[in-house]
């Protein structure tokens, strides 16, 4: 596999790997309403709760694939907007991509923008031949996104200790 780079840019966004001094940002974006609703409650209640969580659950992936969560921060101000990742998610079999963002940064392209930089990642860089999406049902404006960006609806699953059927999205490459 080809030596990885840790950061990456796009057009608007710098694409770092997310880390401890990054606490405050994740502790927040945890929080809001849509994270709790559609990702999960990661039961984040301080910053250190935050901090422990990338030290636990990011960096150590990081260290191990070569990919994991990233920070998208804005270029024209150095505004962290929200975060996209490759994850090698419990109870999904296969890369999982995600993507969440602060409200006042949604819908402004930077989901697409910061996840077609990462697929393109996945399979030229990191090794991957496909890659995965999950969301609820009811997460309409992630199912548009994970459509544009080329993922195909292959019907449901559930992950371990969660009740809640959810979307199953694939990609495969050169598909």
């Amino acid at each position: 596999m080809p030596k990885v780079k840790k950061s990456y840019e796009t057009e608007r966004l710098f694409i770092i790997p997310t880390k401890e001094e990054d606490a405050a940002f994740i502790y927040e974006l945890m929080n809001t309403p849509k994270f709790q609703k559609y990702i999960g409650d990661r039961n984040i209640k301080t910053v250190n709760d935050a901090a422990n969580y990338i030290k636990e659950r990011m960096i150590p992936q990081l260290n191990r694939l070569g990919f994991s969560n990233y920070t998208l921060i804005r270029k024209s101000d150095n505004c962290k907007v929200g975060t996209c990742g490759l994850y090698d998610r419990e109870g999904l079999e296969g890369i999982d991509i995600g993507f969440a963002f602060l409200p006042a940064y949604e819908n402004k392209g930077y989901g697409f923008e910061a996840s077609s930089k990462l697929l393109e990642l996945a399979f030229t860089c990191f090794g991957i031949s496909e890659v995965k999406a999950i969301t609820t049902k009811d997460n309409i404006p992630s199912q548009r996104l994970l459509e544009k960006l080329g993922l195909k609806n292959e019907g449901t699953t559930r992950i371990p200790d969660d009740e809640e059927e959810l979307l199953l999205f694939v990609l495969k490459r050169n598909s």
